[in-house]
């Protein structure tokens, strides 16, 4: 019986993924897309949004205590779990995202698993900054394809970061025709076919972003993957962890 609820889950996953997303700003588009599938939006992006656990572990290993954590495009907080106890060594984590439905379930998990220093917040990735003032780590797990000005959140992620502080990206992207020496180069079809694909969804892939964050930050850590999809045997899409200070 759960081997068909699943199913059945993954296949209302895939009609919502599937449909047109509707709304005249971000904030309305995000809700459209995730309202309706915010129930099981974690069971199938665990297959989907691969690397998240490790670079999470790799972030949350390599921090000492008494630090400010900012997760942009946090959404339901399941990233966290996968970090156990040292969790508990951050004086405050703060999961910032435009949908309401996603919030509401990270908050039902912060509730579950009694995270006293774990935070909500709905707010504009582009704007926020914690109430402390600076942060000494900021996140984006498969957040910055979605984000429209994602100029100015890499641009809020480094104002907000104290001086040596850690960002770290996971997310989808494609390589230019020809990258920089040692990066990869992907085939004409993933530079392709893969935007469009993703496009429909409001996740634009492009390599810019992943330059951009080159660019930025003193790059500690860049691993390029190609990472499969449920249900498209033999297709693989690419995607990226980057690491780096501030």
């Amino acid at each position: 019986m759960s081997i068909l609820s699943d199913l059945i889950g993954d296949l209302k996953t895939i009609y919502h993924l599937a449909k047109p997303v509707q709304g005249d700003t971000h904030q309305q588009r995000l809700e459209n897309f995730y309202s309706t599938q915010s129930a099981d939006y974690d069971r199938f992006r665990r297959r989907l949004l691969q690397g998240r656990e490790e670079l999470y572990q790799t972030l949350a290993n390599g921090n000492e205590d008494g630090k400010i954590w900012v997760d942009f495009g946090g959404g339901t907080g399941a990233n966290l779990e996968s970090i156990g106890d040292h969790l508990a060594k951050f004086v405050k984590i703060y999961i910032v995202d435009l949908s309401p439905s996603l919030l509401q379930v990270a908050q039902a998990r912060i509730a579950n698993h009694g995270w006293t220093n774990v935070a909500t917040v709905e707010a504009d990735i582009t704007q926020f900054s914690p109430p402390e003032g600076i942060a000494d780590l900021v996140t984006f797990s498969y957040s910055l394809t979605m984000i429209p000005d994602w100029f100015a959140a890499i641009e809020q992620a480094q104002h907000i970061l104290r001086p040596g502080g850690t960002i770290g990206v996971v997310d989808f992207y494609v390589s230019h025709k020809h990258p920089p020496q040692g990066w990869q180069r992907h085939s004409f079809f993933d530079r392709n076919f893969w935007p469009i694909w993703f496009a429909t969804d409001n996740v634009f892939l492009c390599p810019n972003r992943l330059a951009y964050l080159n660019h930025k930050f003193d790059t500690v850590a860049l691993i390029e993957r190609m990472g499969s999809l449920p249900f498209l045997t033999g297709l693989k899409v690419p995607y990226y962890i980057f690491i780096g200070h501030k």
